[in-house]
């Protein structure tokens, strides 16, 4: 079997824990931020985890 490749655009936005779980950043955090509140835009910045349903095909892409 060939060694699998990386999507390289799935490594820029996942990356791995030590236990395995994958960690991605949130959406809408980019423009238009006037409009948005404070606390919003704080719980916005921190890290989430992938979702069950994703993370099968997000650690294939990103399988090292």
């Amino acid at each position: 079997m060939p060694k699998l490749k990386t999507h390289k655009g799935a490594s820029k936005r996942f990356k791995k824990t030590a236990t395995g779980k994958v960690k991605r950043h949130k959406a809408f955090l980019r423009h238009i931020l006037t409009s948005k509140k404070k606390k919003r835009k704080k719980h916005l910045g921190a890290e989430a985890l992938v979702s069950d349903a994703d993370l099968h095909k997000v650690k294939r892409m990103i399988p090292y």
